[in-house]
C-alpha cells in the first residue's frame, strides 16, 4: 500500500507583525512547494475569522471560518488542521507555513498539529520572528492586549509584554529582521541572547532558515522547558548593559513580607519568571512569571517532595531530573529560584529585597507548624475563582 503524503509544518509566531511576514514571505520564496496559511483574528468581533493561503506568487484562496466558542485557540483548532491536512493530500504540497495572528501563542498550536500528526501532517519546527530593535519596547509593555486592539477573545486578559515574553522563550529558533525605523544596537542584542540563551537565532534572509525549519521540534520538550517545575531558566549573564540575575535560596518566603514587595519586585527587571514556595503553603510549587510591570502567580501544584514516592513514576522524566538538582535533606526539592532580566539591573537592590522577604531565623526555627498560622497574604491571588 502506497504511503499517504505527510506535509512539513511550520508555525511562524511574534506580535512583531511586519517581521512576521517577511519572515513567511522569505520561506516561501526559499523552499519550492511552500503555501502559508494564516486566520486573520481582526474581525473576530464581529463573529468572522478571515482565512488566507498564499504561496510566492500571491493569494491562491481565502475565505471566512466560524468563530467558535468566543476563542481564539478554540477557532483555530476547528479550522486549522482540517485546512493542513487537506493540503497535504496535494504531494505537490512541500512545506505548510502556519503565520499566527499577532497575539496568538505558539505553544498552544503547536500542540495542536503535534497531536494530529500521525502520517499527514509532520510539525518540523516553531519559529518566533523578531525584530531586535522592539525587544524592549514589547517586553516593557503593561498595556492589556484589548487596550491595544490585540485580544484573542473577549475573556482576553494577557498583556502585550506577558505575550510578547511567551513568544520568544517557547520558539527554538528566533529569526531576525531588522526594520528600517530603529537601528538595532548591541543591548537589543544581550537583552534577546540572554532572554532565551538556547535560541538559534537566525537572520531572516540567511539561507540556512529554509533548512532549518524543517529540523524537527519536540511539543514534550518544549513543554517542559517552560513548565516552572523544569523550566529550562537563563543563567547569569551580564554584557552591553544588559543583566540577567539567579536568585537562589533555600528557606521559604514569608507571606506577607514577601506579598509587600511584589510590586518593586516585578517592576525591577524588564523579564522575571521562575518558582518559589511560601512559608504558608509548604507543599505548593508556585510560578512566578513577570513583564512589563505585570505579575501572574501561580499554583503550578505539588512540590515532588510533597507527593508519596509512590506517585513519583507518574511524573515525568523531566520533572524528576529537574527536582534531583534541586533536592536538599532537609526541603526536598522545595526551593526559591528566580531569574531576573533587564537593562541596568540593580542586582544588589534585588538580592537585598528578596533576602528581606525570606523567614527569619527565628521564623524558620518555629517549623511547618508555625509557618502556616502565618498571614495568609496570598489567598485572594491563589484561590480566586
Amino acid at each position: 500500500m502506497e504511503r499517504a503524503h505527510r506535509l512539513s509544518v511550520v508555525v511562524v509566531a511574534g506580535l512583531h507583525a511586519e517581521a512576521r511576514t517577511e519572515v513567511v514571505e522569505r520561506l516561501l520564496r526559499a523552499v519550492p512547494g511552500s503555501v502559508a496559511l494564516h486566520h486573520d483574528l481582526t474581525g473576530a468581533a464581529g463573529g468572522t475569522v478571515r482565512s488566507l493561503l498564499r504561496d510566492a506568487s500571491g493569494t491562491l484562496a481565502h475565505r471566512d471560518a466560524a468563530w467558535v466558542n468566543d476563542c481564539a485557540c478554540c477557532t483555530l483548532r476547528e479550522d486549522l488542521v482540517p485546512e493542513l491536512e487537506r493540503l497535504a493530500d496535494d504531494p505537490v504540497n512541500r512545506l505548510a507555513v502556519v503565520e499566527l495572528w499577532d497575539s496568538v501563542e505558539p505553544k498552544a498550536m503547536a500542540e495542536v498539529i503535534a497531536a494530529h500528526g500521525s502520517e499527514r501532517l509532520a510539525l518540523t519546527n516553531v519559529v518566533t520572528a523578531v525584530d531586535p530593535a522592539l525587544v524592549l519596547p514589547y517586553l516593557a509593555n503593561g498595556d492589556d492586549l484589548a487596550e491595544v486592539g490585540l485580544a484573542a477573545a473577549p475573556a482576553d486578559r494577557r498583556t502585550v509584554g506577558d505575550t510578547w515574553a511567551r513568544q520568544v522563550e517557547y520558539a527554538p529558533v528566533l529569526a531576525l529582521v531588522e526594520g528600517a525605523a530603529q537601528p538595532v544596537d548591541e543591548e537589543d542584542r544581550a537583552l534577546l541572547a540572554q532572554l532565551h540563551p538556547t535560541a538559534l537565532r537566525v537572520p531572516a534572509d540567511s539561507e540556512a532558515l529554509a533548512r532549518i525549519v524543517f529540523a524537527g521540534f519536540d511539543v514534550d520538550a518544549a513543554a517542559a522547558a517552560q513548565h516552572a517545575a523544569s523550566a529550562l531558566l537563563p543563567q547569569d549573564a551580564d554584557e552591553a548593559g544588559v543583566a540577567t540575575f539567579v536568585w537562589r535560596r533555600r528557606r521559604p518566603f514569608h507571606p506577607e513580607r514577601l506579598h509587600e514587595a511584589l510590586e518593586e519586585l516585578c517592576c525591577a527587571a524588564a523579564r522575571s519568571r521562575g518558582r518559589f514556595w511560601l512559608a504558608d503553603r509548604p507543599d505548593t510549587l508556585l510560578a512566578w512569571d513577570a513583564a512589563g510591570g505585570a505579575l501572574c502567580v501561580e499554583n503550578a501544584g505539588p512540590w515532588l517532595a510533597s507527593l508519596p514516592e509512590a506517585a513519583w513514576e507518574l511524573v515525568p522524566p523531566v520533572r524528576r531530573a529537574a527536582a534531583a538538582l534541586d533536592w536538599h535533606p532537609d526541603h526536598g526539592d522545595c526551593c526559591q529560584h528566580l531569574v531576573f532580566t533587564s537593562p541596568g539591573l540593580d542586582r544588589d537592590g534585588l538580592e537585598r529585597l528578596l533576602d528581606s522577604c525570606l523567614l527569619t531565623d527565628a521564623e524558620y526555627a518555629a517549623g511547618r507548624d508555625g509557618w502556616k498560622r502565618l498571614p495568609a497574604a496570598f489567598d485572594a491571588l491563589l484561590d480566586a475563582p
